[in-house]
């Protein structure tokens, strides 16, 4: 356990002996005395031909966490910054809950962010297979290499012994580590029970005293005691490794160089440090990334609403705003900007300024960047999703045209996520007149004479100056409503606020010119699909000659409360 790894390249690792301090409490049940152990890891470089070889390693047992989806980003963002390789490993080794359709789903997700992966299933790679369950040989030839190296050994209690080491430790207020008994045992032991073909598993041989330390290129120097870990399992009885052993062996083999994961894995790299140095493995270099918290600051849950990359997806957002977006929780490149694209953060990353403190995740702001990145879009594929969109929705009959690409110009700047597009064109289309006057907000406009606004420009569309100005486009449409103002002796919001209620139906929306000028093309044009219920303009002018403007303003009067009368 003691051998020196000093001649690698990348490491430099130290091992001595180290004294017990004066008052270190000994455990009088661990029955095998050991040599102390002292181990300082610094990662200077990469393995000795320099390149960066990183890898992100989710268990296939759910969907995509975004804390899993950004640390597979600042993986990715680190190997191609430095021309180096990004990995993909599926760690499958949990038998009951992984499956092969939550792999799909994993694989799905990092695909739609852009995350494209050098090694891995579907790409193949010199150090597969690159699924855990299909790498077992590997580790039983490695765990018979810790064996035969006496830093592991055959141990053969029973749960129920086992379970009495945790009690006995409990009541002497000691940590509940195993107490060794095997690691002393004789060949004749060792071979009597397997003769009787006693279950065992592999542990590994803990050195009794002394620290492991290592230089995190995020935290620091983190430094563990040796005196409370106790002999770890590494194969269970059923000949199935355990994860600490794996991910060593794996990344290893492998040859990765830096291993940037999240934080609550930072205890385990311990264990691995241990194995690394047993079976003369260089150790890479450790980034443990801060979790990403809610904004009470509690661990980021399904109790917080969406947390998966696919229900963000389904919700609309774009992958290039949740790559921005998820790059800024516990990164930044120094400056106030916060819009990137996958190929500026590429040149912009550096592990050295990802913090170390929690990130909150905040979904407002994911949701205003969602609509920074929409309307950045290339025009051709903003009116590709935007009209895909509304034609599956029901609302239109094609999904390109002049009228998609008017309309997606319009309205654009009132659309944050995919989603929202359906509610903002339905908006625009709908004329919900009579709600719009009864209610308190259109009272004002209602006495404002709109039934004389009313008059002037059904008479201006029954002349046909109306559609003609609109068969000008904005031109015509700002001309005539200047001579229009001037008839009615009318200008600024005297004058668009009624027109806009006359027109739409409504008391806010889009620039008013290029609403009125879309729903006039959607009537003649036949556009909107008609399950929808669009009113046409001459269907809304229609409806203006029926209107009972005399009903409508009684009907906006306060109406005179009943006066109580005393009992008697």
């Amino acid at each position: 356990m003691a051998a020196s790894l000093a001649g690698s390249q990348w490491l430099r690792i130290r091992a001595f002996p180290v004294p017990p301090p004066p008052l270190l409490r000994r455990r009088p049940y661990l029955l095998v005395r050991r040599r102390s152990l002292s181990v300082s890891a610094c990662a200077v470089a990469g393995p000795a031909d320099g390149e960066v070889r990183v890898r992100f390693a989710p268990s296939p047992t759910g969907n995509l966490h975004v804390g899993g989806a950004r640390t597979a980003l600042f993986n990715y963002l680190f190997a191609r910054s430095k021309g180096g390789k990004f990995i993909l490993r599926i760690e499958d080794t949990d038998l009951e809950r992984s499956t092969r359709k939550s792999e799909e789903a994993v694989l799905n997700d990092l695909s739609w962010l852009g995350l494209d992966w050098d090694e891995g299933p579907g790409a193949g790679g010199e150090y597969g297979p690159y699924r855990q369950s299909e790498r077992n040989y590997l580790y039983k030839q490695y765990a018979e290499k810790l064996l035969n190296s006496e830093n592991a050994y055959r141990c053969f209690c029973s749960n129920e012994e086992l379970e009495q080491m945790k009690e006995t430790a409990k009541q002497m207020q000691l940590p509940p580590v195993y107490t060794g008994k095997w690691a002393t045992a004789s060949e004749e032991e060792v071979q009597k029970e397997l003769e009787k073909g006693t279950p065992y598993t592999y542990r590994f041989r803990v050195p009794k005293e002394g620290r492991v330390k290592i230089e995190d290129i995020i935290r620091g120097e983190v430094s563990w005691g040796l005196d409370t870990l106790g002999d770890f399992v590494i194969l269970r009885s059923n000949g199935q490794p355990v994860y600490n052993f794996c991910v060593t062996v794996d990344d290893a083999t492998m040859r990765i160089s830096h291993v940037i994961r999240a934080e609550e894995h930072l205890p385990n790299t311990l264990r691995q440090a241990l194995i690394y140095k047993a079976l003369g493995f260089p150790m890479p270099s450790f980034a443990h990334v801060s979790l990403i918290l809610a904004p009470d600051r509690s661990k980021l849950s399904k109790r917080h609403g969406a947390t998966s990359v696919g229900q963000f997806r389904e919700m609309g957002y774009l992958p290039q705003a949740m790559v921005n977006y998820l790059a800024l929780l516990g990164w930044g490149d120094g400056t106030e900007n916060e819009f990137f694209t996958i190929d500026q953060l590429v040149e912009k990353f550096s592990i050295n300024r990802v913090n170390k403190s929690g990130a909150i995740f905040d979904s407002t702001k994911l949701r205003w960047m969602n609509g920074q990145h929409l309307r950045a879009l290339p025009s051709e594929e903003l009116c590709k999703i935007l009209g895909d969109r509304w034609k599956t929705g029901g609302i239109l009959l094609e999904s390109e045209g002049m009228f998609v690409k008017e309309a997606a110009e319009l309205l654009k700047d009132g659309i944050d996520l995919v989603t929202d597009a359906d509610k903002v064109l339905s908006s625009l289309l709908d004329y919900p007149l009579h709600s719009t006057l009864a209610s308190v907000e259109g009272k004002p406009i209602l006495e404002d004479k709109l039934p004389e606004v009313a008059s002037s420009l059904i008479s201006a569309y029954d002349r046909g100056e109306l559609q003609t100005a609109l068969e000008e486009g904005h031109a015509g449409w700002q001309k005539w409503v200047k001579s229009f103002g001037k008839l009615l002796k009318r200008k600024g919001k005297s004058l668009f606020m009624p027109l806009r209620v006359l027109l739409t139906g409504k008391l806010h929306g889009p620039d008013m010119g290029g609403s009125i000028l879309l729903i006039y093309k959607a009537g003649i044009n036949g556009a909107v699909d008609p399950q929808f219920g669009f009113q046409t303009l001459d269907d809304r002018f229609r409806l203006l000659k029926e209107l009972d403007w005399e009903a409508l303003r009684t009907q906006s009067e306060p109406q005179p409360q009943p006066v109580a009368t005393a009992s008697h």
